[in-house]
């Protein structure tokens, strides 16, 4: 029998689904919007993109000597807009430590059915205690009570250690809303490069990367290039 290994180097698809023209918007945020409800469409009419929210998030940890190791995970966007891209956290977690401690990220959102992708890199900031109660007042309670449950990133003995500490969170707010924690909360990425990659045929994919000035915060800031593939 073969094993998925073995069939690795074999694999082939072509893309065909698009292209990205020259004439994208000068800014990218605009682009942004168009390509996320697209993504929203696309799940709505096929259902093929379970969530176009997810993106994976990859950050820089240190080891004891100093030398980095990047790490990744998928979570989900929260927010895009001119002051960034927001994600929601325990602050305690190994992905908000390693922010702390390199405050630069990257972002991949994929969407494969669509065959593209965006990558967005910059600089991390922790969000207000006012954004961050705003986003969790909108939490469904059990995502509420499953942010204080969980010591996120944290070792734990079994499955059901874990369903304990969630029922005994759960007794101890019943009747009662669920405060946000001061260990929870609002990280948003400032965009200093946005780059959208569109598939096309024979491996010659469109790539276009937006750069803003050191200085820059408006629309107007952004420079274009196109990428070879």
């Amino acid at each position: 029998m073969t094993s998925a290994s073995d069939r690795l180097a074999g694999e082939r698809l072509d893309y065909l689904a698009g292209s990205l023209a020259d004439a994208a918007p000068a800014d990218p945020l605009a682009l942004c919007d168009v390509w996320l409800q697209d993504a929203f469409a696309r799940r709505d009419s096929h259902g093929d993109i379970t969530d176009p929210t997810a993106v994976v998030l990859s950050t820089v940890a240190l080891d004891a000597d100093g030398t980095p190791r990047p790490r990744s995970r998928t979570v989900l966007l929260k927010g895009l807009d001119e002051h960034g891209a927001s994600i929601y956290t325990n602050l305690d977690s190994d992905k908000a430590r390693e922010l702390r401690a390199t405050p630069q990220a990257s972002l991949l959102l994929p969407w494969y059915p669509l065959q593209r992708q965006v990558r967005i890199e910059g600089a991390v900031e922790e969000m207000s205690s006012a954004g961050s109660d705003a986003y969790w007042a909108s939490r469904p309670r059990g995502s509420q009570l499953g942010a204080w449950a969980s010591h996120q990133s944290r070792r734990i003995d079994s499955r059901e250690s874990l369903e304990a500490q969630y029922a005994e969170v759960e007794a101890r707010f019943e009747g009662s809303e669920v405060p946000r924690p001061e260990f929870w909360g609002g990280l948003r990425i400032r965009p200093e490069r946005i780059e959208f990659w569109q598939g096309r045929a024979h491996r010659v994919h469109d790539r276009i990367v937006y750069e803003r000035s050191a200085d820059g915060a408006g629309a107007g800031d952004w420079t274009r290039h196109r990428l070879q593939p």
